[in-house]
């Protein structure tokens, strides 16, 4: 008997548990929906999803189906052409997720067919972790220990590459890949092979995972796990990534645990709020405080191309635009720059990193932003205001990131700093007691 395994966010063999269960009575048909979203990707996320998805297919003899087309159509296609009643994929917890399966849920139910959710993107599934009270955690600390103690499975055994049926495709993964690059190129190529991916990793566990605790700030400094592109795209399951830690003494096992924590805090955070993803989630300002007209613009446009004359901004910028990616603790920088020095709103930010983003992951992407504008769950507080230079001294000592970034950082083709950050700062506190008086006053 033939299942369909409809691809989401899991594009590997390992720990997939959806995968796992489309193989359990026979061949699975698997497919992968190329829809209209995914042409308003960024070219550079476009270009690294054919390449994932051709990394599979060369994985499984070359049988694994990409279909152009809305989920609905293209998975129900496939389950009439294969005889199959039931399709199994990973369930999604994010907006357009969530719409998409109930779609596909229905086309399939009106053919007499069904739609098995088996297993998620994370370790534990977004709207799990509750207080005793059966309520949410609103403070990421208590939600990491609730998080722990609530546990998660061991990964799942490694796929059979070679139990699958034939689907066969309408997208040409090679010219999308091409025409992602030729819309948006990267400096240089992630890697998108599973097998690469797992042995990066394990090399990372045995080796630099033991600098991550004291190393992780800097990014003059290569200590972090790049795992972001994969963790992305599906490429790497998070119970994978914690297995190999839970078998690790120290500090920096656990720091790394923590960070998976919080990208699944985030994940329920907008599980339980959609409209976080566009809305602020606690108002910090007033709505006059917010720059606008064409300074503004003139000012994000310096901010988007790493010209602002703070040079760990720009660095971050710069990096961002040619490799898809940007150090943690810069990111949180250049946030801060955008929001409490150029009086820019988040989601002005949140939807540039969207394009610019290789390993974006929208509930991560939004709810950091919020983090920083001090809208969010457990957020920095307002007038936490990151000063960019001395962000710079304390992360890039030596300024081997900056100098890597910005070329001409010492020369006089390098423009004067665009604001006066302790000016900027004084603005951006003084709005916030505008607006904490104003909602006193309601």
């Amino acid at each position: 008997m033939t299942s369909v395994w409809w691809i989401r966010r899991d594009a590997r063999l390992a720990d997939n548990p959806a995968l796992l269960a489309a193989q359990e009575d026979g061949p699975a048909a698997a497919v992968f929906a190329w829809s209209r979203g995914v042409h308003l990707w960024s070219g550079r996320r476009r270009a690294h999803l054919a390449r994932a998805l051709w990394s599979l297919r060369e994985d499984t003899g070359g049988v694994v189906g990409v279909r152009r087309g809305d989920p609905a159509d293209a998975i129900l296609a496939v389950a009439r052409e294969h005889d199959a009643r039931t399709v199994f994929a990973a369930r999604e917890a994010s907006p357009a997720g969530i719409r998409a399966q109930d779609a596909v849920a229905a086309a399939l139910e009106v053919d007499g067919r069904e739609l098995r959710l088996v297993g998620t993107p994370y370790a534990v599934a977004p709207g799990r972790v509750v207080k005793g009270d059966g309520t949410e955690y609103k403070v990421f600390t208590p939600f990491s220990h609730a998080w722990r103690e609530h546990g998660w499975h061991a990964p799942a055994e490694h796929a059979d590459p070679g139990g699958f049926a034939r689907v066969e495709s309408d997208v040409d993964l090679d010219q999308a890949a091409a025409h992602g690059d030729a819309d948006d190129l990267l400096a240089e190529r992630h890697e998108f092979r599973e097998e690469r991916v797992l042995a990066a990793w394990d090399d990372y566990v045995a080796g630099d995972l033991a600098r991550y605790a004291t190393e992780r700030d800097r990014p003059d400094l290569d200590s972090t796990s790049h795992l972001s592109v994969p963790l992305a795209y599906g490429q790497i399951h998070p119970r994978t990534v914690l297995a190999a830690t839970a078998a690790v003494r120290g500090e920096a096992a656990r720091r790394l645990e923590s960070e998976l924590a919080w990208r699944e805090f985030h994940a329920d955070v907008l599980f339980r709020h959609p409209s976080a993803q566009h809305e602020s989630l606690t108002p910090a300002l007033p709505d006059d405080a917010w720059a606008t007209g064409a300074e503004a613009d003139e000012a994000f446009m310096a901010w988007r191309d790493g010209r602002t004359g703070f040079p760990l901004v720009d660095a971050g910028m710069r990096q961002l635009a040619a490799t898809g990616t940007m150090h943690n603790r810069v990111r949180m920088v250049v946030a801060s720059f955008l929001v409490k020095d150029l009086h820019l709103p988040w989601q002005r930010g949140a939807s540039y990193f969207r394009r610019a983003l290789l390993d974006y992951d929208h509930a991560q992407n939004q709810l950091n932003w919020q983090w920083v504008a001090g809208t969010g769950r457990d957020a920095a507080p307002f007038f936490r205001i990151f000063n960019p230079t001395s962000q710079a001294e304390r992360y890039d000592p030596e300024r081997r990131y900056v100098e890597r970034w910005v070329a001409e950082v010492d020369t006089p083709a390098y423009p004067a700093p665009m604001v006066d950050h302790a000016a900027e700062r004084a603005v951006a506190l003084a709005d916030l007691k505008r607006g904490k008086e104003a909602r006193a006053a309601r």
